[in-house]
């Protein structure tokens, strides 16, 4: 009979011993708990600035609190509030290069009543060039620090409208960035803007803070986004509700697991972060808002949870990674799970930009290894957006063994043993 060396008995014994204390905090009944209650009737469908959605924060600050979590930058609760206006455009004049604009080629993202714009100073000049990514080019310049105008090529018509759209919401600031769709590199422009500020509205993300013990000041971020679609025209079952319950109560369900469990083991060297973002489903927000109020430098990871209610295209124990290939996280996120059945892949969806496309996104701008964790196929989800994204519909016993692995895998991160590489401006 051949003896087991004692190191290697020692080993796994050790994992054994975390195998078993992870079970214990992150079961599949306290997952049902709480995924229940973020998608039940009774949240409306969790839509940004309803009733419905405040009763989502609610709970989660509650949550929160179980499970020991302090409040970050020493806020009154769990709550980050902001302001969001509601804009109303009302006009929109003037000529590029002695042509005459059109209002539907002109998106101004501004606080001011009324604009002029023009070749003559005061504006920095910035382009969205044909093969671009529209989508990080456009919220990087709705960063920036100054009045900016960002002419935008024709080819992205489409999605210029879709942007557009945008206007109608946006964030009080100092600075105005205006967008202009056109076949011409002007020299010459002058356009005149008015708009109507109808109201503002509230809202807030929700944030606990896990103190690190000797890297307090360097960051690592598990989030989520809490709203959804709201209430919309009845099916033919007289359903109204998008309940949303893959998305994303099952990322925020992830969230609120992950904080009791690195709660109750408090291994944590670097302080975690875990937050419930607002207005994912309306621009985007929330996590904007964070971004602006948080230095992107101290924050060495952010797991970003996107959907994970439903079996990826691998099938059970497999999720995928955006911008798999923009750090090295994914790999230190293979090397802790390396004595397991789990599996992470790179992103199958290039094609649709999904790094772009969620919470993680503004912090991954600013260079923060910031990836969304997801198994949804996004080519085939049934109940995307639809009435029917209930939590019948959720793999619940699957959904818990992603968030188990998604703690052990950060492991080295919150150690402070590894740090990802940053992420490089494109």
């Amino acid at each position: 009979m051949t003896k087991t060396p004692l190191f290697i008995f020692l080993l796994i014994s050790f994992h054994t011993g975390v195998a078993q204390g992870i079970n214990s905090i992150i079961n599949q009944k306290e997952v049902a708990r709480i995924e229940k209650t973020l998608s039940a009737d009774d949240m409306e469908g969790r839509k940004a600035f309803t009733k419905g959605i405040d009763k989502a924060s609610a709970f989660i600050s509650a949550e929160f609190k179980k499970a020991g979590l302090l409040r970050w930058k020493n806020a009154s609760g769990y709550l980050q509030p902001f302001t969001v206006l509601k804009i109303k455009p009302v006009s929109a004049s003037g000529d590029i290069d002695g042509q005459p604009i059109d209002e539907k080629s002109i998106a101004v993202f501004s606080a001011l009543s009324e604009l002029t714009i023009s070749n003559t100073g005061g504006y920095e000049k910035m382009y969205i060039s044909a093969g671009d990514v529209f989508v990080d080019k456009a919220y990087k310049y709705l960063g920036a620090q100054k009045n900016t105008i960002v002419f935008v090529d024709t080819s992205f018509s489409k999605i210029f409208a879709r942007f557009k759209g945008h206007v109608e919401q946006q964030f009080k600031t100092p600075r105005s960035v205006v967008f202009i769709l056109t076949e011409m590199n002007p020299k010459e422009y002058k356009i005149q803007y008015k708009q109507e500020i109808v109201s503002s509205k509230f809202t807030n993300n929700v944030v606990g803070m896990l103190p690190g013990k000797s890297r307090k000041d360097e960051y690592v971020i598990f989030s989520a986004h809490y709203d959804h679609l709201g209430i919309g025209a009845p099916n033919e079952q007289k359903d109204s509700i998008y309940n949303g319950a893959n998305d994303d109560a099952s990322g925020v369900t992830a969230v609120i697991m992950l904080s009791k469990y690195f709660s109750k083991i408090k291994n944590n060297e670097r302080t975690i972060l875990f937050v419930a973002f607002t207005a994912e489903e309306v621009g985007g927000y929330g996590s904007q808002f964070f971004t602006k109020n948080i230095d992107p430098a101290k924050v060495m990871a952010m797991f970003n949870i996107e959907m994970i209610g439903t079996e990826s295209k691998w099938g059970t124990n497999s999720v995928y990674m955006s911008g798999y290939e923009k750090t090295d996280m994914g790999k230190i996120l293979e090397k802790n799970l390396a004595r397991t059945q789990f599996k992470i892949h790179p992103d199958p969806y290039p094609e649709m930009q999904l790094f772009y496309r969620s919470d993680n996104a503004t912090l991954a701008r600013s260079g923060v290894p910031a990836h969304s964790i997801s198994t949804s196929k996004m080519d085939a989800e049934k109940y995307y957006h639809t009435l029917d994204d209930e939590i019948e519909t959720l793999d619940l016993k699957n959904m818990t063994e992603i968030i188990k692995a998604i703690g052990l895998s950060s492991k080295s991160i919150i150690a402070g043993k590894d740090t990802p590489t940053r992420v490089k401006e494109e």
